[in-house]
C-alpha cells in the first residue's frame, strides 16, 4: 500500500481511526529539515490545521464525526526524536486527535507485547506498517485480519494516558529541547 491510499482511506473512515507508535525514532523524509531546525533548538512553525494537510483531514474528519486516537508506547530516557514527537502532538490535539502515551515503565509485561506498529480503521480494517532499523518506512500491509490489532489497540489504551497528563512527567526532559 502506498500513502496516498492509506491517507484516502483515513479520510473516509466513519466511526474510528487508531494509530499504535512504537519505535522510540522514525526516520521520514519529510521531517528532516524539522529535525534540523529541533536540534538546533531554533522554533518550529506552529502545526495546525491550518498550516498542515495531514492535520487538515484529521480535523475534517474529526468534524464530521470520525474519533481520531493514537497511543505512542515509549520508554524513558527519550530520545531525541521522542522529545521532538511529544512537542508536535501539539498538533494533533487541536486538530481533535487523542493522543495518549504508554510508557513501558508502568506496565513492562503488558506493554512489552506492544512492538508492531499499525492503523486500524473502523475495527474492520487494518494497515501494518513495517520499519528498518533505522525508523524508515519499508512497507504497509493492509489486513482484514484485524482481531490481534483491536485486541493490541484496547490493551495499549488501557496502560494509556492524555498527552496533557503525561507531559508534565517529562517536563525535565523536554526543556532541554526549549
Amino acid at each position: 500500500m502506498q500513502m496516498g491510499e492509506l491517507q484516502r482511506r483515513l479520510s473516509t473512515a466513519a466511526r474510528s481511526v487508531f494509530r499504535l507508535e512504537t519505535l522510540t525514532a522514525y526516520n521520514a523524509a519529510g521531517e528532516v529539515d524539522l529535525l534540523r531546525d529541533f536540534h538546533a533548538g531554533r522554533p518550529l512553525p506552529p502545526r495546525t490545521p491550518e498550516t498542515d494537510p495531514w492535520l487538515r483531514m484529521v480535523a475534517d474528519s474529526v468534524q464530521a464525526g470520525t474519533r481520531w486516537s493514537r497511543v505512542h508506547v515509549l520508554h524513558r530516557p527519550l530520545s531525541d526524536y521522542l522529545r521532538f514527537e511529544l512537542l508536535g502532538y501539539h498538533g494533533n490535539v487541536a486538530a481533535g486527535e487523542d493522543v495518549r502515551i504508554a510508557d513501558r515503565a508502568t506496565a513492562p509485561e503488558a506493554l512489552g507485547a506492544l512492538r508492531q506498529d499499525f492503523w486500524l480503521l473502523d475495527d474492520e480494517f487494518g494497515v501494518i506498517i513495517e520499519y528498518d532499523g533505522e525508523g524508515r518506512r519499508l512497507a504497509m500491509e493492509p489486513t482484514r485480519d484485524v482481531g490481534s490489532l483491536i485486541e493490541q489497540r484496547d490493551l495499549a489504551m488501557t496502560h494509556s494516558i492524555p498527552l496533557r497528563d503525561y507531559l508534565p512527567t517529562v517536563q525535565d526532559e523536554l526543556r532541554r529541547s526549549w
